[in-house]
């Protein structure tokens, strides 16, 4: 008897079933055709960065690299073999594999390891054969195929995970596992659409009944959980067929031995059925884990969270240049913005309110006003209305907000002069939102991990939804990135920042 809950056609109308015919690729073949756009897109990234740089450091000159004696090759020969041996290269490297589809960070992450590799070999050629290669060549093409081989993946993820809303591009996968874990990670997959995983069915041997609220939407076979029988690895087969599976993914505490998961790991790879395990381990990003192979077991690792004084340099050099060079440019745009703010109601310009910073240092951040003279006055009745939790207060349509502070706030030009406090020292161009002490005051044991790090004028809670994510989510955001920060983590974070701050939602 197969033991095996399919989710209800009610919950999952657009998904049709696997002998339905659809108009969307099949799980191979939206895999194949997403791989084939990154060749295409990373193909004329290189192509532009490469007749670009000629431009831009020979113009149209006939120049050659000299190879000694009268042999030398045209520049134009050696962008278009630099061009194409990057393109290989990236193939060779996995930055194309199925596995990174739909993950930014560390595709990103891929694509620029692969290239600093190939330009370190090439430095290295040059120096052991004395090859006089431009260096100028090489310091344009460098940043230049990195910057728009990042852009050209962007667009093409940024239209899969479009794709992925609509319910296309999508795995039909089943989840593995006892009930408790099961219907956690249903429960993560639904929230996350552009994961693309569609938890099309369960097997789990729970009896429990009646289902958690997560599970309440499933039709179950006849007798499917009356048994309260452990899933088979033969079962598990027999349930991809059933339901057209193309992804299992096994949790954490999967009553299965590890004879077992090898066998289904063996049979899935002939059925050409991914394999994905859930360890457990929320939260930590791919650099701090580490496999290793102990008597034929992959042991996972798990490197303690801590920012050395190399990274912590790199940081703050980072912060350093980057308000600095935000100061120099928008000054014109301060001081504009003064005048509007003076010119309202006549108050300060500038709102200096006390935040609590790394390790609970308290300092004084910097804001351009936006809201009356009278707000703090108002803020104890807004509160008990709110149900008096100050945690992450926000309020839609805030009455103490003023009339300029509205597309300020909308625009998040009210956050401008805390570069200045960046540039003190007190913040950071990036970390978890700088917060009073009466948020503080209502921490959990865990929440006071987001002090380990300075608060930051933008983070991971803005870029991914700002004021419209609730506490639980802020706070989990926060965490995942004092645990998992890196000098990389933060550019991408500050590249994705004007995307969120164009947008229409998130922001009030």
């Amino acid at each position: 008897m197969l033991k095996v809950n399919q989710i209800n056609q009610a919950d999952v109308a657009q998904r049709p079933q696997p002998e339905t015919a659809r108009q969307t690729p099949s799980g191979r073949d939206w895999r194949r055709q997403y791989v084939l756009r990154m060749r295409w897109s990373d193909a004329l990234a290189l192509l532009v960065a490469m007749v670009g740089t000629q431009l831009v450091r020979f113009q149209l000159e006939n120049a050659g690299l000299h190879l000694g004696g009268d042999f030398s090759v045209p520049y134009w020969t050696v962008g278009i073999v630099l061009a194409i041996t990057w393109w290989v290269h990236l193939e060779l490297r996995g930055a194309r594999d199925v596995r990174l589809i739909g993950h930014g960070l560390e595709e990103t992450r891929q694509v620029v390891n692969s290239t600093l590799v190939l330009f370190s070999a090439v430095a290295i050629v040059s120096f052991a054969f004395n090859i006089p290669t431009a260096r100028s060549y090489v310091l344009i093409a460098l940043p230049a195929g990195i910057g728009l081989l990042v852009l050209g993946r962007f667009i093409v993820r940024d239209r899969l995970i479009k794709e992925r809303y609509r319910g296309e591009s999508v795995s039909r996968t089943l989840v593995v596992g006892r009930i408790a874990s099961v219907t956690e990670l249903v429960q993560s997959l639904r929230k996350s659409p552009a994961s693309g995983f569609d938890t099309t069915a369960v097997y789990t041997p729970s009896t429990l009944k009646p289902l958690p609220p997560e599970l309440q939407r499933v039709q179950l076979p006849p007798n499917a959980l009356a048994r309260g029988e452990r899933p088979t690895v033969e079962g598990i087969i027999d349930a991809c067929h059933q339901h057209g599976i193309q992804t299992v993914v096994l949790s954490s505490n999967v009553p299965l031995s590890t004879r077992e998961i090898r066998e289904l790991s063996w049979l899935l790879t002939d059925e050409r059925i991914r394999l994905v395990m859930d360890t457990g381990l929320t939260d930590i990003a791919g650099p701090r884990i580490h496999m290793q192979q102990v008597a034929g077991l992959p042991l996972i690792h798990v490197a303690t969270p801590r920012m050395s004084r190399g990274a912590a340099l790199v940081k703050r050099t980072m912060d350093v240049l980057g308000s600095a060079a935000a100061l120099t440019l928008l000054s014109p745009v301060l001081a504009v913005l003064a005048l509007i703010i003076k010119k309202h109601d006549g108050g300060p310009v500038f709102y200096a309110h006390e935040r609590i910073g790394v390790d609970g240092k308290r300092f004084k951040v910097l804001k351009f006003r936006t809201m009356r003279t009278d707000a703090a006055e108002m803020l104890p009745k807004l509160l008990a209305e709110s149900g008096g939790k100050a945690l992450l207060f926000k309020v839609k349509n805030d009455p103490r907000i003023t009339k300029p502070g509205h597309w300020l706030r909308r625009f998040s030009l009210d956050e401008l002069p805390q570069f200045i406090n960046v540039l003190k020292g007190d913040m950071s161009m990036v970390g978890p939102r700088p917060q009073i002490q009466a948020e503080v005051d209502e921490y959990d044991k865990y929440m006071h991990r987001r002090l380990r790090v300075k608060p930051g004028i933008t983070g991971l809670w803005q870029v991914s939804g700002r004021n419209d994510l609730d506490v639980e989510q802020s706070v989990r955001l926060d965490l995942y990135y004092v645990e998992n920060w890196s000098p990389l983590l933060d550019t991408l974070i500050l590249v994705r920042t004007f995307k969120a701050v164009v947008a229409k939602d998130g922001a009030y």
